[in-house]
């Protein structure tokens, strides 16, 4: 990712309703959500809702898919990863003693259920 993609993807981030639409699409992986459904959910009207949808959509965090009359669209893990990846690539000036604690909240966050201890 490059320094523009990533300013890009934060800036559709940096936006409540729309870090809220992104966190709502995370959850709902991998099947999405219809957009009117996503407005409702986030308690905006529907072309609000379709306005943030499209600055997430530009950013590379989300894509629509068309199914019958309606868009469902879903979190794009992969560019969330690649925007997660590009901020901490350079952890700590490759100290990685000072991103051992990141790195374990990471991984205590997405292991399943059943794994943590």
């Amino acid at each position: 990712m490059d320094k523009v993609t990533a300013i890009a993807a934060l800036s559709a981030l940096a936006q409540s309703t729309r870090l809220d639409i992104f966190r709502l699409l995370v959850k709902h992986e991998p099947g999405g959500i219809p957009s009117g459904e996503i407005a409702k959910l986030v308690d905006v009207p529907q072309n609000t809702a379709s306005a943030h949808l499209a600055t997430l959509s530009r950013a590379g965090l989300i894509r629509g898919e068309r199914q019958s009359r309606s868009i469902v669209y879903r979190a794009n893990l992969d560019g969330f990863r690649e925007l997660t990846l590009f901020m901490i690539k350079d952890c700590c000036g490759g100290r990685a003693e000072l991103c051992t604690p990141l790195v374990a909240d990471l991984a205590s966050c997405c292991m399943p259920t059943e794994l943590r201890q």
